[in-house]
């Protein structure tokens, strides 16, 4: 018998769905390694019109198909003004420019553009490469990458705009629903600006932010059901080594961000950072942390984005007094090795636990960006035990045992 499967076309402005008869493929497909396939479809007005990525279950019976709609990106040789949809805004109480889609667009340019402006200048060498792309049927991106520069290793930081159709496995990796919450297709906003920066000095910190804003329209099975939305994200510090007064003033910054709009924020969201950014498999963090949330709606949708907005003005004056203060302290190759090892903690929780990693590569998005935040190099070393009592000792402690640190 073949195996059934439900492929979404994401046809604009209206997404079709048909069921496709696959025979069994090699026995690979049944092996612990997903097999992915990249297949042109023709949608139900004969036009062809997206790419369907096909990648079987591990540990099933029989070949197990989960589907998601890519739309191929087009590279764009200037910047848009906005990756909105024209027609948005035009059925709400507001206009597409000042509706909460284009206010939180426009912030996450304007964040991309003063961090950027802020890492050249650290770095004093190294330049931006960009990309804008944009797709057929809505939305695109700005991915700028400072790679082999005089103090970044590899920095990025990207912004994106996307319009789809989730499946209900990636709507569970958005959401963290319940794995027995089973929606259909559900049509999907999303915009956010994602960084990660790598120094190549080992004594100054990686970080990471990320901050998106997020729109559902009612599931394909549940017509009339409300529209839900939410905003995500944070900025974490992931050293090698500890400096307290880095630490410190890093979380000072965060806590000086929460407090403009509620005290209980700082304290929520550190320990929610903690929580989040821990590797299973290793029993510790990845790093010192930071502040991190996700689906929060419970409170005013002005409120949020201004809270949003101050989170993501707030990374420069946090991050960049600590690299001009280590950019430049001689290492040697133990120190070095160190943080090779501490990136491959890194590499390990950003493949194998990271939502936003899993909610991107299931639907299909640009595949640059997503895996921007690896570092050019990494290590692993088996069995590798710092000695008790050691910088390095020091470091992996806090990891295991998170603190705090105002």
């Amino acid at each position: 018998m073949p195996s059934i499967a439900t492929i979404t076309f994401g046809h604009s402005p209206t997404s079709y769905s048909t069921c496709l008869a696959l025979h069994p493929l090699s026995s690979s497909f049944y092996s612990s390694s997903a097999a992915t396939i990249r297949v042109p479809l023709i949608s139900p007005t004969g036009k062809p019109n997206c790419l369907i990525r096909l990648s079987s279950a591990s540990r099933m019976r029989g070949p197990v198909v989960r589907c998601a709609v890519i739309e191929k990106e087009n590279p764009e040789t200037e910047r848009p003004d906005t990756f909105l949809r024209d027609s948005d805004g035009e059925n709400g109480s507001m206009s597409s420019s000042t509706s909460v889609r284009a206010r939180f667009e426009k912030m996450i340019r304007d964040a991309q553009d003063s961090v950027c402006q802020a890492l050249e200048k650290a770095d004093g060498v190294g330049k931006f490469k960009e990309d804008v792309w944009s797709r057929p049927g809505g939305g695109g991106g700005i991915s700028r990458v400072l790679q082999d520069g005089a103090v970044w290793e590899k920095a990025g930081v990207n912004v994106s705009v996307v319009y789809g159709v989730m499946p209900p496995e990636a709507y569970r990796a958005a959401k963290a629903a319940a794995s027995d919450q089973k929606p259909g297709p559900v049509p999907f906003f999303a915009a956010g600006i994602s960084s990660v920066l790598h120094p190549k000095n080992p004594f100054a910190p990686t970080l990471h932010f990320n901050y998106r804003y997020f729109e559902t329209d009612a599931p394909k099975d549940s017509p009339g059901a409300p529209k839900q939305w939410w905003f995500g994200g944070g900025t974490d510090l992931t050293p090698a080594y500890i400096f307290e007064e880095d630490v410190k003033h890093f979380h000072l910054v965060q806590k000086a961000a929460c407090d403009k709009f509620d005290p209980s924020f700082y304290p929520r969201f550190k320990k929610w950072c903690d929580d989040y950014f821990y590797i299973k498999h290793r029993g510790e963090r990845r790093g010192l942390g930071g502040i991190f949330f996700d689906d929060l709606n419970e409170y005013d949708q002005e409120m949020l984005l201004s809270f949003a907005t101050e989170c993501a003005n707030s990374v420069v004056s946090a991050y960049i007094p600590i690299i001009e203060k280590r950019k430049n302290l001689p290492f040697t190759e133990q120190h070095k090795a160190w943080q090779q090892l501490r990136r491959g903690r890194y590499v390990e929780f950003n493949l194998v636990y990271d939502r936003g990693t899993t909610f991107g590569l299931k639907t299909g998005g640009r595949i640059e960006s997503i895996l921007v935040s690896l570092p050019l190099t990494a290590r692993w070393e088996y069995d590798h035990k710092p000695e008790e009592g050691t910088e390095e000792w020091k470091l992996l402690d806090a990891c295991i045992n998170p603190k705090d640190w105002i």
